[in-house]
């Protein structure tokens, strides 16, 4: 409680308050980073890169300063929650989505692909959507796709350290998402936590999870690895081991899902374009200048997914070996 507290009384005004002063010595900002544009790799990177940020800090002070407007009409925040405000909220998302991803493709001169059958080649029925975790921006990019392309409305579970973002604190906190603690200390508390966001999905909905819990990274592949084997999992462990675009996926998260909305079908997503980004100077380097990004969609009808749990982890894991092939294959033979 005490850090909402603090995101919303300290760091929200604190972005309005830069965003402010940014645009107050923008001249100095712009002349700066086109001085350094030559020095460094990339046509224009600094100049580039600064713009965006400029874009983003605005936007950031924008949509606070519309959110705080939302919250007094609503009688300051009784009414927040009905539909009404929930519909002006997501048109709230969509829009700045839109305004950011036109202006990162613009500028940095970003490529958008999808490829495979739309989600929505079975329409009329809600989609559970389990997506590859790789690299810095791919939940953003998962959610424009799903919000401009395909007309969802997303539900998103994803790690409480977002929460200090002040938007995306505030935002989320008033349309259908959850915030969670990677924490195995919470255990069941984390799944119900996750099928209670996934009950009650409509025709219009995309309930959102990233099975790996976390981007892949060494470490973390060998750690998922490590932890198979010390649950007797040795067979799951070797599959985990085979894979190496890929952290072994938690099952209980999406199994909660599946059980909360058996109506749905299930959407999985691969992509390639943001991942080998692991360190700072990674991202420096590569991103995201004069990248395309490829999506790959695959929709399973309900009636083709198993039943029992354990049928269940297996087919998860055998999605993710396909996920797997189709980044190898693709890394190696880009179209």
């Amino acid at each position: 409680m005490l850090t909402r507290v603090v995101r919303r009384v300290v760091i929200a005004p604190a972005v309005v308050l830069l965003a402010v002063l940014m645009w107050i010595t923008l001249p100095l900002w712009l002349l700066g980073a086109a001085a350094l544009s030559p020095l460094l790799p990339g046509r224009w990177r600094a100049l580039r890169l600064a713009w965006i940020f400029v874009v983003y800090l605005t936007m950031e002070a924008v949509v606070l300063a519309v959110l705080l407007g939302l919250w007094l009409a609503s009688g300051f925040g009784r009414r927040i929650r009905s539909p009404y405000y929930e519909g002006i909220h997501y048109d709230l998302v969509q829009g700045v989505m839109w305004v950011f991803f036109r202006e990162a493709k613009r500028v940095l001169k970003l490529t958008i692909l999808t490829d495979g059958p739309s989600p929505d080649a079975h329409p009329g029925v809600p989609i559970l959507v389990a997506c590859r975790h790789a690299g810095p921006g791919d939940s953003f990019t998962l959610i424009h796709a799903l919000m401009h392309w395909y007309r969802r409305e997303p539900r998103v579970v994803l790690k409480d350290t977002l929460a200090w973002d002040p938007v995306i604190d505030v935002l989320l906190r008033r349309i259908p998402a959850s915030f969670i603690s990677p924490d195995p200390a919470e255990g069941d508390d984390l799944e119900s936590k996750i099928a209670l966001l996934a009950s009650g999905l409509d025709a219009d909905d995309a309930f959102v999870i990233f099975p790996e819990g976390g981007n892949f990274t060494p470490e973390r592949r060998q750690r998922a690895i490590d932890k198979l084997h010390r649950l007797g999992l040795d067979k799951m462990a070797a599959r985990a081991e085979a894979m190496t675009n890929v952290l072994a996926p938690r099952p209980g998260g999406f199994i909660a899902a599946l059980d909360a909305a058996p109506e749905a079908d299930v959407v999985l997503v691969a992509h390639t374009g943001l991942d080998h980004l692991l360190t700072v100077g990674d991202i420096w380097r590569e991103l995201p200048m004069d990248k395309r990004i490829v999506m790959r969609w695959w929709q399973v009808s309900r009636d083709e997914i198993p039943e029992s749990r354990e049928e269940r982890i297996e087919w998860l894991f055998g999605w993710w070996e396909h996920i797997d092939a189709w980044i190898e294959d693709y890394d190696g033979h880009p179209t």
